[in-house]
């Protein structure tokens, strides 16, 4: 029998539990389409804000051979162009994730409503960029905030509600606690790690923004613990992203507590073909260990 990789994650529905990262291939509906084809369970969008956003100048992402580097700003075309991207790619049967962000609760509502008119299937709140003043991190710290903004995105939109958090605090399972106490249906850790990168020949910061945040291999150990201690603390589903490169890496994420896992760096280390690889590593994984639904295994490592 075919090992059935299904996941339902508070009412979203993945065929297998890949997810595309936001701030990868989701400025278009057609990359949103090609990421779907592949193999990806869902995808999210890049983050979307109420007005156009050009981002920061070149260079804006370092590869450092452990991981990327990377301070795009949080380009985007507007909320009222981007809803047009969603509209097509929900007429081709996409599974949409769309990631949003803004500095006060009535952004993230106006955001939110227009989103899930234009067919978005779940929201994630983008409470956790490391890099741009006056919104992702900087509000995403503060557990009061985020059960204001969670709490005014609840109260507008029927569909799922995804916070995705920042690993940049002192105690990431007291933010957890905040968003679920505000009533979200899911959590995604983590967003990159703050980090920044000099070229020691001229002692130029190698970033135009000199800081950025941290993806990839490097801070996998970082994700993997965040979402054992999230999802060992609260009842909504986690969805682990952080430097997840094959199928034994998405194994690990799932025993850890994830329901789901989002792919970002893999994909320009590897390629889209990535989605298919792991999905076919979780099946082989499944059938050698006896496992007839990957939800068998979710959270298995708590038990230790």
């Amino acid at each position: 029998m075919e090992p059935v990789l299904k996941v339902n994650i508070a009412g979203l529905e993945i065929n297998n539990p890949t997810m595309l990262a936001a701030g990868v291939l989701g400025i278009s509906h057609s990359s949103l389409e090609r990421v779907f084809e592949a193999g990806a369970g869902a995808v999210v969008t890049k983050s979307i804000g109420i007005s156009p956003r050009k981002g920061y100048p070149n260079p804006t992402v370092v590869h450092l051979g452990f991981g990327l580097l990377n301070a795009m700003g949080l380009p985007n075309s507007g909320i009222d162009e981007y809803c047009k991207e969603v509209i097509i790619a929900k007429e081709h049967g996409v599974k949409i994730v769309t990631s949003i962000f803004g500095s006060l609760p009535e952004d993230f509502q106006i955001l939110a409503t227009k989103m899930e008119s234009s067919g978005a299937d779940a929201i994630e709140l983008n409470l956790s960029c490391p890099h741009v003043k006056g919104v992702g991190m900087q509000i995403g710290h503060d557990p009061e905030f985020i059960h204001t903004i969670v709490s005014a995105v609840k109260s507008v939109v029927k569909i799922p509600v995804i916070t995705k958090l920042t690993p940049n605090v002192t105690n990431i399972v007291d933010i957890a606690k905040a968003a679920e106490n505000a009533g979200v249906d899911a959590i995604t850790a983590i967003n990159t790690v703050r980090a920044m990168a000099i070229d020691i020949e001229t002692g130029r910061p190698l970033l135009a923004n000199k800081i950025g945040g941290l993806s990839g291999q490097a801070i996998q150990p970082i994700a993997l613990r965040c979402v054992y201690e999230v999802s060992k603390n609260v009842e909504v589903p986690v969805i682990g992203v952080g430097g997840i490169l094959n199928w034994r890496d998405a194994v690990a994420f799932l025993l850890a507590g994830a329901s789901a896992i989002q792919l970002g760096t893999a994909i320009a280390v590897r390629g889209l073909n990535i989605f298919h690889e792991i999905n076919e590593g979780l099946k082989k994984y499944m059938n050698k260990k006896g496992y007839e639904n990957v939800n068998e295994f979710i959270g298995f490592s708590h038990k230790y």
